[in-house]
């Protein structure tokens, strides 16, 4: 089994300088998030094209947003907010921003592991030191139609994979308009990103690199990708909803979401694309189309195993890859101690 482990600018009030309270970016925002107008007033929003991956093409309105700042903890070495950012109806997405002390404008890393994770990592002290080490600033949230961000009106049985192209689609927006945040807040470099991904995640990284030129450096961690193929051989999919994933009305509404388009379109960025070879989650077949789609100049590594992927991260770190493309003088120290069963990805 797998392991658990964003062109437009918008108009919005940096949430560094937020009190503990919601602010809207629009006189006509949501009235369920921001009391503005009341929805007999409000403008009908229009429908999100899931299916485009620019910003521009996707109907998603950017005025309709609001920041809400949860909480804000000052550590050793670090400060970290706890963001609610929102633009769209029933979908508020916590957004975990950490941030090195003593560093002016320090270089993104956006975080985004597979659907089947939550939050949690990003409060952790160890994965913030470890994220922020040299002078970078760590971004997290989860993607679209997963954990929390599965609320009604929903089928009871709705998951990311019933839902695939709004989880891919709505959340190759959501990265884009996330950037647009993190470069209104006016303390972070958002001119060239780094993101690490896994599993969706790393599918979600490919789509959202091919819609905006700011993510310059990917690191794609069990990248899923070739959906009639993956969907049709991988594990992660129940036997006996399987049929429902093969359909052609299925399989069309995701064809244009599929990494294994993008993928090459990406030559002009530092792209890493990491597997574990006897890792069922990715079927053999879908694998080696996502390898034999890679940009020419992309860095590949595969792993026998995980616990030569383990090897791996305790000799350059989680991050270390993207930190040194970044920063090309940076060099992660070795790690000493044994990772956590959860933290090694």
């Amino acid at each position: 089994m797998h392991r658990r482990f964003i062109l437009l600018p918008l108009l919005l009030v940096a949430a560094a300088s937020l009190p503990a309270q919601q602010t809207s970016s629009a006189p006509d925002a949501n009235p369920a998030v921001s009391g503005s107008p009341s929805a007999a007033t409000t403008p009908a929003q229009k429908k999100e094209d899931w299916s485009a991956l620019p910003l521009a093409t996707s109907g998603l309105d950017m005025s309709r947003v609001s920041v809400t700042r949860i909480s804000l903890w000052d550590k050793e070495g670090y400060t970290e907010e706890l963001l609610r950012v929102q633009w769209r109806p029933n979908d508020p997405i916590d957004l975990y921003v950490v941030l090195p002390k003593g560093v002016e404008k320090p270089p993104a890393i956006l975080y985004l592991y597979d659907y089947s994770n939550d939050t949690e990592r990003f409060r952790n002290e160890s994965w913030c030191k470890r994220m922020t080490r040299g002078g970078f600033a760590a971004v997290g949230f989860i993607s679209a139609v997963s954990g929390d961000r599965i609320r009604a009106p929903r089928p009871l049985k709705a998951w990311f994979f019933s839902e695939l192209q709004e989880g891919l689609g709505a959340s190759t927006h959501d990265v884009q308009m996330i950037l647009n945040y993190l470069d209104s807040r006016g303390d972070i470099d958002v001119s060239h990103v780094g993101m690490f991904a896994q599993g969706s995640g790393a599918s979600i990284a490919v789509l959202a690199a091919a819609a905006d030129p700011r993510i310059t450096t990917l690191d794609l961690y069990d990248l899923w990708g070739d959906w009639p193929d993956w969907l049709k051989e991988s594990p992660a999919i129940p036997q006996e909803d399987r049929a429902n994933y093969l359909t052609p009305q299925f399989l069309g509404k995701v064809a244009n979401l599929d990494p294994l388009t993008y993928l090459p379109q990406l030559k002009s960025r530092k792209v890493r694309i990491e597997y574990v070879l006897d890792d069922p989650t990715t079927p053999a077949s879908a694998r080696n189309a996502m390898l034999k789609a890679a940009p020419e100049g992309a860095d590949v590594l595969k792993y026998e195993d995980e616990a030569a992927h383990i090897e791996e991260w305790h000799a350059h770190g989680l991050s270390g890859w993207i930190k040194g493309r970044l920063k090309p003088d940076w060099v992660e120290p070795p790690i000493d101690s044994p990772a956590p069963a959860q933290a090694s990805n």
